[in-house]
């Protein structure tokens, strides 16, 4: 008798669903089903296509998940960070363009607007961007300043009760179809980093789309440039000063993409298990080989090891103990265990795992991205050994 886990089994073995909420069941379940019917059907092409739905910002705004957390006053949910994660989770099972379009808007663009904006700012821009009406990205990496965001050459000036800013921007999610982009330059007047919310219709503001990628190819990536770009001091994140205040957007990128990425590998563990239950390789299912359940068995242990990191992460972060280091493990922990995961999934559906008729490469080279961005795996390595050692290594 062949007893095969469920799917519900093998994405919860230790029994996590009894601890969420209802609220956050009902919010995963919507995002969940959503993600049946309107991604996964579609997103091999669109993949490799390279196309992302315009219409989906709407789609995604109408759904509920744009800023989930960001209070009701300004069109969100106040819902937990638990309830965001597992969006995350749910929009990576689909694919990693899908969360990282929701974790930009969200993390990135209205978490600043929020939390270092003027309440007119606030009112400006986030009923739009949590209805999908507006889209933002966030412009901090540079071609010169990926890991090193302190050497940005991006320049602020004021003038007069203007600020003026010049530079370029690269790896940009969003770029080409924003709205807004929150600007980060570092000031000719003090030295200090600044951020602007800059409406991209602004005279000397101007994208080129990235093409060339094998990664992330249904998500628009771009490139910003910037030419005496003229920003009004009521577009200015009044209190964001220093480069302290782009590092925490990117900590709540990395806390969604810790929760995400378990999305693409749970994805693949699935497809890899059910691959080799009708795969026959002399005489017998591919199941019945040792090989296989030992790659199978380490996926789901490394899969179900990052879900209970995600987790208690989360109750840390409602309790505001968040602290970088904490975060920056379970981002680069969990992407460890989410890119094994796809490439052990892609080598066991052997030659068809090379084609986008299966999933599994496709959130194999998704995960090459995700484990540079918002910090690469080498960097938060480092930034656990400071932790522990108190000694900077970088």
């Amino acid at each position: 008798m062949n007893n095969m886990m469920s799917k519900q089994e093998l994405n919860d073995f230790y029994l996590l669903e009894p601890m969420y909420t209802t609220e956050e069941k009902l919010i995963r379940d919507s995002v969940r089903e959503f993600v049946k019917l309107e991604i996964l059907d579609n997103i091999g092409d669109w993949w490799q296509d390279g196309y992302f739905p315009p219409e989906l910002p709407k789609k995604f705004g109408d759904l509920g998940v744009l800023g989930v957390t960001i209070p009701e006053k300004y069109g969100g949910l106040g819902a937990s960070y638990t309830a965001y994660g597992l969006i995350n989770r749910e929009l990576e099972y689909g694919d990693s363009g899908m969360r990282s379009f929701v974790s930009v808007q969200s993390s990135l663009v209205m978490y600043p607007i929020y939390e270092y904006g003027s309440e007119k700012l606030r009112m400006k821009w986030l009923p739009r961007l949590v209805s999908g009406e507006a889209i933002g990205c966030f412009g901090l990496t540079e071609p010169d300043a990926g890991s090193d965001p302190g050497s940005m050459q991006t320049k602020v000036k004021k003038v007069g009760n203007d600020y003026v800013i010049n530079g370029v921007k690269r790896w940009i999610t969003n770029g080409s179809v924003a709205d807004v982009a929150i600007i980060w330059a570092r000031s000719e007047d003090d030295g200090r980093i600044h951020g602007f919310a800059v409406d991209t219709k602004t005279e000397g503001f101007s994208t080129v789309d990235i093409k060339t990628k094998v990664s992330l190819r249904a998500s628009v990536t771009s490139e910003l440039y910037l030419d005496d770009v003229v920003v009004k001091a009521e577009d200015k994140l009044e209190t964001a000063i220093g480069l302290k205040a782009p590092l925490s957007c990117l900590n709540q990128a990395r806390y969604g993409i810790a929760w995400g990425v378990l999305g693409a590998g749970f994805y693949s563990l699935e497809e890899a298990s059910n691959y080799v239950q009708d795969r026959i390789i002399f005489g017998e299912p591919l199941a019945s080989k040792q090989l296989i359940q030992s790659k199978l068995a380490d996926m789901m242990a490394d899969l179900t090891k990052g879900s209970l990191l995600a987790f208690q992460l989360g109750k840390i972060k409602e309790q505001g103990k968040d602290i970088p280091a904490r975060v920056s493990l379970a981002k680069r922990d969990n992407t460890r265990a989410a890119i094994k995961a796809t490439r052990e999934a892609r080598d066991i559906l052997g030659a068809n795992g090379i084609t986008t008729e299966y999933g599994s490469i496709r959130h194999m080279l998704n995960l090459e991205s995700v484990i540079t961005y918002e910090g690469a795996d080498s960097v938060h390595t480092l930034v656990l050994g400071q932790a522990i050692t108190g000694i900077k290594a970088y």
